[in-house]
Order: structure tokens, then sequence, then C-alpha cells
């Protein structure tokens, strides 16, 4: 924290959250430059599969753990500059808007974010970062052959989620080129759709609305 860069980077964060819904009001979000390769999300989603991660609080979550649960899962890393905050953000402000809707079917749905960055992002960064946007958001993170493998259990290039890091600076710092998916499962784990990739925080609620019963 006592680094000017990491200190303007994880305040931004907060700024996000607070300035969110004015974000989306500009147009911020389609005005960003795009991470991942920008194709369009397949229409077939990944069947998912087994993990073993570490969330905010430094507990151990598979997914098992999860049963029950519908998931909406976003693969992103803190240190984004641009698209993961307000992706973040539009998911945070959905299950908003779909709790006042339907709290009961809302308390069904975990969003999770897992990192693609787990070199930088450990338990307590990803913790400062996930409740700058909702409580209810899970964070993960672990080794990298652990995301690794959750990477590869939700789909490679092209098919899923995908991340590959980029050329790293003379100070060290270096982006991570991502699919930005929002990708729903079901309460056994099953893949159930693609949310709207640029839609807004009503385009999302409005597909939990449709999918989760």
């Amino acid at each position: 924290m006592n680094n000017p860069t990491n200190f303007w980077r994880r305040s931004r964060w907060a700024l996000w959250a607070i300035v969110g819904a004015l974000a989306l009001a500009l147009g911020v979000a389609i005005a960003l430059r795009t991470t991942g390769a920008g194709t369009e999300a397949p229409t077939q989603i990944p069947q998912g599969g087994h993990f073993s991660l570490i969330d905010q609080n430094g507990q151990r979550v598979t997914d098992a753990d999860l049963a029950g649960k519908y998931r909406l899962i976003y693969f992103g890393y803190t240190y984004c500059p641009d698209v993961c905050p307000v992706d973040v953000q539009h998911i945070a402000q959905a299950m908003e808007i779909f709790a006042k809707r339907d709290p009961a079917r809302a308390n069904r749905v975990q969003p999770i974010f897992i990192s693609v960055d787990p070199a930088r992002d450990t338990p307590a960064v990803l913790k400062q970062f996930v409740s700058a946007f909702s409580p209810r958001l899970m964070g993960l993170t672990g080794t990298q052959a652990k995301i690794d493998a959750a990477i590869h259990a939700f789909g490679v290039k092209g098919y899923g989620s995908y991340a590959k890091k980029g050329p790293v600076s003379p100070g060290g710092g270096y982006f991570m080129d991502h699919t930005r998916y929002k990708m729903l499962y079901g309460p056994d784990g099953q893949g159930i759709a693609f949310l709207p990739e640029d839609g807004t925080p009503q385009q999302l609620a409005d597909a939990l609305d449709r999918w989760v019963k």
C-alpha cells in the first residue's frame, strides 16, 4: 500500500463502485479497451467441472460447496485498468435489481469473480476488490496450477474462459488478456447460459430472471 501506483489502482475500486451508474450512462464500457479475443460468446456454454480455490477470506471453496446454488462466474483480475471493474459493477448492480424483484431467487445466485492473475491477486487483495462492489460477491484465487485447472474446466481459447499474460514492463507491471464472459451455471453445476457480454445491469437482471427458477 506504500506504493503510489498500487494505492491508486486499489483506490479506483471504490471509485468504480461509487460512479458505476454514471459510467453506464456515459457509455464508458463501450469505449474502454476490450480485453480478450474480442469474439462473441460461443452459443454453447462450457459445462464447467471440478475446481478447488481459495476465497477472499482464505477459505477453500470447491464446486461441491456451491451445490444448490446458481453460479454466475466471471474471470478477471483486480489490476485490470478498465473492463473488469465495469463488468463487475454491472454484475453487482444486476444482482441488486434482481434481489429487489425476487429476493428468494436472488439468494439462490452466487456471483463469483475468479482471478486469472493469482501471482498478484492474493486473498487479501481480492477481499479489498470484491468488498468495493458487493457483499454478495465471492472472489476466488489459488495457485497458478489451480487457476489453470479452473480456466480449463470452464473452456479454453475461444470457447469459454481464456487468459494470457501480456508483456512485462520495465517496472514489472503487466496486463492480462482474457475473455469477459459472464457464465451462468445451475444448482447442480450444469451450464445454463452466457449472460449479455456488454449488457446493462437491467439486461443482466432480466437474464437472471429468465433462467433462475
